[in-house]
C-alpha cells in the first residue's frame, strides 16, 4: 500500500501533500478476459491466493486442506470421507440444509469416539479464513457442460460466483442464465452460493 506525507489530519477529513490515484479508469473498450484478469489481479492485490483449479477433484481435495488448516486437524481418510459425503456434498440436502450447515458455528465429527467441534468458517476471528479465487471452473452435468468467469472460495468452499459480461448485454438475460447455472454448477459441494454478474 502507497504511503502518503501528511499534510493535516483530524477526524472528518486528512490532507496530503500530494496524491496519486493507484488505478486508472479504463479509457479504451475491455473484453471479457481481459476485465477477469483485471478482477483476479485486484483480488490478489487484497490477499486472495489464485488457484489453477480445473477439476472437482482438485477442488475437493482443496476444501480438505483448507478445513484442516483452519481447524488445526487432519482428518483420516475415512473421516473425510464421512464428513464430506454426510456433511458438505449430501445428496439428500437442498439448499436450505446446505446453507444452514454453513451458517452454524460448528459440525461436530465422530470417529473412533472421539468428538471434533469443525469449523467450515471463523466467525470469531475472519482473519483466520482462507480466501482464493478461482477462475473457469467448469462442471458437467448431464448433457451441459456449466463454467463461471471467477469465483471466490472461503476456507476451500465456493461462496461466491462472478459472471462477467460485456457491455451491452442485457442484465436480464444474464440473470436468467445465471440462476440456471447456478442450480448445477458446484452442486456436490456447495449449492448455497451467490452469484453477481459485472460489465
Amino acid at each position: 500500500m502507497k504511503q502518503y506525507d501528511l499534510v493535516a489530519e483530524n477526524p472528518e477529513s486528512i490532507v496530503v501533500a500530494e496524491y496519486q490515484a493507484e488505478y486508472e479508469r479504463a479509457k479504451n473498450y475491455q473484453s471479457e478476459a481481459e476485465l477477469e484478469k483485471e478482477l483476479i489481479r485486484t483480488l490478489q492485490s487484497q490477499s486472495y491466493e489464485y488457484l489453477p483449479i480445473k477439476s472437482e477433484n482438485d477442488l475437493v481435495q482443496n476444501l480438505r486442506m483448507q478445513l484442516e488448516k483452519l481447524n488445526n486437524y487432519t482428518f483420516s481418510n475415512k473421516e473425510w470421507k464421512n464428513f464430506f459425503t454426510t456433511k458438505i456434498a449430501n445428496q439428500n440436502s437442498g439448499i436450505e440444509e446446505k446453507t444452514t450447515i454453513i451458517q452454524e458455528d460448528f459440525i461436530q465429527l465422530l470417529d473412533n469416539g472421539e468428538t471434533k467441534n469443525i469449523y467450515l468458517i471463523d466467525k470469531q476471528n475472519i482473519h483466520n479464513n482462507s480466501l482464493q479465487v478461482v477462475n473457469q471452473y467448469e462442471t458437467e452435468t448431464g448433457s451441459k457442460t456449466n463454467r463461471y468467469d471467477v469465483t471466490v472460495l472461503v476456507n476451500g468452499l465456493p461462496l461466491v460466483h462472478i459472471e462477467l459480461k460485456r457491455r451491452g448485454v442485457i442484465l436480464k438475460r444474464r440473470l436468467i442464465k445465471s440462476t440456471a447455472t447456478n442450480a448445477r454448477v458446484f452442486g456436490q459441494v456447495a449449492d448455497c452460493t451467490n452469484t453477481y454478474n459485472y460489465s
